[in-house]
């Protein structure tokens, strides 16, 4: 399936051309030919004088093996899709070699495959004719598409055996072949209104494809006359690049019928390309054909257009025309000057005759208008040599010197024959390289370098810059930072340096405060050979800012507010005290001003905003002054940008003289050492409290075990009543911490004939941390009776009683049992004294379970003298559910009820 030929003809320098065919669809890696070896060349020299390909050939269907000249398929190649359907189907693609310039041209012909069956646009073709066709009668038909070519395109059409029609089969001018159906005999509508047929459509390939589609032919009642164009085909010119809207030509057809018989409409024929249709559009009732968009004549110098025209009658018969549309090229396209190698220097030491630069010229337009003359511009030391057909090469025409011209811009025009004349110029830039004779220079040899503080790290800083005037490797700079140390540390770790640009970049954040400025050197190194290398000396001066606010250092207080004196005889002009302020920034950034910003409503004082001094106004009056302290908010603002400030707050106190303020300074850190004591005792009793809600704990558990106890506890929040009804609403009941502190004895309002009277009860400390519903219910034990509480001995209440029950709850452990020394055991011995003593009648059931909150409660004797019953029974927590009086039991002359508050 390859086939070689080989060309060899002699020009100045060895010029071939070589050909292959390979088939499409050749897979990657297909070998096509050996293009070394087929040229005769010596394959030991191929490296040595740099084979290879020319860019601007390079295709990515192919790939050349530079090392033993062997051409192969590198990507699947579809012939239809690179040349569509064009006749030949070439690839191109240029290798050359160098000492001495060799070019060759190797042409690759992708040979189609029948890869492709024959398609119609649609599976459906229908075909009206009237039943008054005469035999012999035309009807074309929508032409199959075949991508393929040759003989594997698109050979002949076929029509299922019939008695009326036949199919004959015509070729175009441009070698497409279409069908049209004739008619052979005459149909009768009344016998078969429609015909149904396969048209097959069927290539010259080995094996044939074929496609097929159905062919329905539909029967019309009969239009005698049908529309005659004045000639079969039309032929006109038309230049390329004439604009839309432009006319081509004017059809026109005559019907000999009246009316809507003789009324023709014109349209393009079914057969007809889409190309065709994106180019050209016809008017449907005048028959202009005009252009539609712009027509090039490097894309197709001809065009067929088939036109019908058909009346408005029915059962109408169409006719049909062709028109041969022949595009005119004009001088629209300049040549196009393409580079394939250019050598970037030259030696001055190099020969005449050296190759520079390879390129190529071409022009799309044809005949003159392609015609191209090619030139250098200018007086350069170099000449065009032609190579092969359109290649030339550019080489040197003379010595180089370098010291005279370090570089040229060589200008190729190249210029074509047409009317007008177009031109296209390119030019390419040729370094001429010479010895390291020269090192780098810095273009200054101090560079002083400010930065302002608080930069970001990384960022650029400056940049320093060093000239070479050689060129090449020799004018290719570095730069590097001389290692130096900086504050004990590394210059490295300040600053660093991109080694291709200069640019100098900071490695940390600089602190004005810290370091003022530092000096380094920088080096500039060239890559030639010998290396030389220049130094310069860099000088980072570090700019403030303003990122420190003032620190007010004076006057000092205590949580930072200062106390100052004024005695209520100061004159105006007395100095209250003066505001001491220092800022870390330098210049205007700590330069500071002072003044008032609240407390100074009356005018009382006055601010030297240079100094700081706080001095009267006026004097002290008793009137305008009735308070006795002044609560002055100072604010110190630096002029920096923006400003930063600080505020100081001072308390000026009004007193007779300064000795009276200063033994009120001794009181107050008196106070202050009282309160320190205060808090420790705080923090004691929480403690003693924590202790006595653990023993509450395990004192309740004990009690659940024994069964001979008959007391019941139930934590509810909204009633008193009675275990189970307690019990019930708990759902309901709010959450409360209830600690001692917070209960107080009040004798309810069912006591007959007595007031109400609330019996406080005080005790430092509490339960703890308690966070169950403090809902207490008690059960009422009448063969049980507490001391009376006297309600006629208020005195008893007010003082003696509550005096010593403080002490006792003061002294009360927090652990729920009466031990040794604490405040329960003290409370129950002397519950052994006299009857009037507070708690001489705590139970035996308080003992035993270590309930000293029941000991610690005193009871309550009415007035009357009549012992009162237990005061649990008329326990009452306010904001819960009230209990009726008949369900807290009966013969109770007095109760009490224990305010709980909201908040505890």
């Amino acid at each position: 399936m390859i086939v070689l030929f080989l060309l060899m003809c002699i020009a100045d320098g060895v010029v071939s051309q070589i050909r292959y065919s390979v088939p499409e669809e050749a897979g990657h890696g297909t070998f096509v030919g050996n293009i070394a070896e087929d040229l005769g060349l010596d394959m030991t020299k191929i490296a040595s004088r740099r084979f290879q390909v020319v860019p601007s050939s390079r295709t990515p269907y192919l790939e050349v093996n530079m090392e033993n000249g062997i051409l192969f398929i590198n990507e699947k190649i579809d012939r239809e899709q690179i040349c569509k359907q064009s006749a030949s189907c070439l690839l191109h693609l240029e290798v050359f070699l160098e000492n001495p310039l060799e070019l060759f041209r190797v042409e690759i012909e992708v040979v189609d495959i029948n890869d492709n069956p024959p398609s119609f646009p649609e599976t459906d073709i229908t075909v009206e004719i009237s039943e008054s066709a005469v035999p012999g009668t035309r009807f074309p038909l929508e032409s199959a598409f075949d991508p393929d070519v040759g003989s594997n395109a698109l050979r002949t059409y076929d029509i299922t055996t019939n008695n009326y029609f036949y199919l004959d089969v015509q070729t175009q001018t441009d070698g497409n072949k279409f069908a049209e159906l004739v008619l052979e005999k005459s149909l009768d509508r009344e016998q078969q209104a429609s015909h149904r047929y396969v048209l097959t459509a069927v290539d010259g390939g080995q094996p044939p494809r074929t496609g097929t589609a159905l062919l329905v032919v539909k029967v019309l009642d009969s239009n005698d006359n049908v529309p005659v164009f004045d000639q079969p085909v039309y032929s006109v010119s038309l230049q390329e690049n004439t604009p839309a809207g432009t006319l081509v030509i004017q059809l026109n057809a005559t019907d000999l019928d009246e009316g809507q018989n003789g009324e023709i409409v014109y349209s393009f024929s079914n057969h007809i390309s889409s190309r065709v249709k994106d180019l050209f559009a016809i008017d449907a009732r005048t028959g202009r054909i005009e252009v539609r968009s712009e027509v090039d004549f490097e894309e197709s110098s001809l065009y067929q257009i088939f036109v019908q025209a058909k009346d408005l009658g029915p059962n109408a018969v169409a006719a049909h025309c062709k028109v041969l549309v022949k595009i005119m090229d004009v001088n629209d396209n300049a040549p196009d000057i393409t580079f394939s190698t250019v050598t970037e220097s030259v030696s001055e030491r190099a020969a005449p005759g050296t190759v520079i630069a390879l390129l190529s010229v071409t022009d799309k337009d044809a005949e003159e208008n392609g015609k191209i003359h090619v030139e250098i511009l200018g007086d350069v030391p170099f000449k065009l040599k032609p190579s092969f057909r359109n290649y030339f090469t550019i080489v040197t025409d003379g010595p180089l010197n370098r010291e005279n011209a370090d570089s040229y811009s060589v200008t190729v025009v190249a210029r074509d024959t047409g009317t007008p004349s177009l031109a296209t110029s390119k030019s390419i830039k040729v370094q001429v390289s010479d010895e390291n004779d020269n090192a780098p220079t810095f273009t200054q040899p101090i560079y002083d370098v400010y930065v302002t503080e608080n930069n970001v790290p990384g960022a650029y800083i400056h940049a320093v810059t060093a000239l070479d005037p050689d060129v090449g490797q020799n004018a290719l700079i570095s730069y590097s930072i001389m290692e130096c140390d900086i504050q004990g540390m590394s210059v490295k770790t300040y600053v660093s340096i991109n080694e291709e640009t200069g640019y100098l970049y900071a490695l940390r954040s600089f602190d004005y405060e810290q370091l003022k400025d530092f000096t380094f050197m920088v080096q500039a190194k060239d890559a030639g050979s010998p290396e030389l290398f220049s130094n310069a000396t860099v000088k980072v001066i570090i700019v403030d800012q303003n990122d420190n606010p003032p620190s007010v250092i004076a006057p000092l207080g205590k949580n930072g507010t200062a106390r100052e004196p004024l005695p209520r005889s100061a004159e105006p002009g007395y100095l209250v005290t003066r505001i001491i302020a220092m800022d870390a920034d330098d210049g205007e950034n700590a330069r500071l001003s002072y003044s008032i910003q609240r407390g100074n409503e009356n005018g009382m004082f006055r601010m030297d905003w240079r100094t700081g001094e706080l001095r009267t106004a006026r004097r002290v009056s008793t009137k305008r002054d009735p308070n006795q302290m002044y609560d002055l908010l100072i604010e110190v603002r630096d002029h920096g940008q923006p400003p930063l400030s600080s505020t100081a707050s001072v308390f000026v106190v009004l007193v007779d003289s300064v000795v009276e303020d200063h033994r009120e300074r001794g009181t107050a850190k008196s106070k202050e050492t009282s309160l320190d004591l205060t808090l420790i005792l705080i923090i004691a009793l929480g403690s003693v409290s924590f202790i006595f809600l653990l023993a509450m704990i395990v004192l309740a558990v004990r009690c659940q075990k024994d069964k001979k106890l008959n007391i019941y506890t139930c934590l509810t929040s909204d009633c008193c009543l009675g275990c189970a009804t307690c019990c019930s609403r708990h759902a309901r009941a709010r959450k409360k911490k209830l600690s001692k502190s917070d209960i107080m004895l009040v004798q309810s309002a069912n006591v007959t004939g007595a007031g109400t009277a609330q019996v406080p009860v005080e005790e430092s400390g509490s339960f703890g941390s308690h966070h169950q519903n403090q809902n207490y219910c008690y059960q009422t034990k009448h063969q049980r009776a507490e001391l009376s509480y006297l309600v006629d001995r208020p005195r008893r209440v007010n003082s003696s009683a509550f005096q010593e029950a403080d002490l006792v709850s003061s002294k009360d452990s927090g652990h729920g049992d009466s031990e040794q020394g604490d405040s329960d055991h003290d409370a129950t011995n002397r519950g052994h004294s006299a009857g009037t003593d507070l708690f001489s009648n705590c139970t035996e059931e308080c003992k035993a379970l270590g309930h000293s909150d029941r000991c610690w409660m005193p009871s309550f004797v009415p007035s009357d003298g009549r012992q009162a019953a237990d005061y649990r029974s008329n326990l009452h927590v306010p904001g819960m559910d009230s209990v009726p009086d008949t369900e807290r039991g009966k013969g109770f002359a007095s109760s009490f009820r224990v305010d709980i508050p909201e908040t505890v």
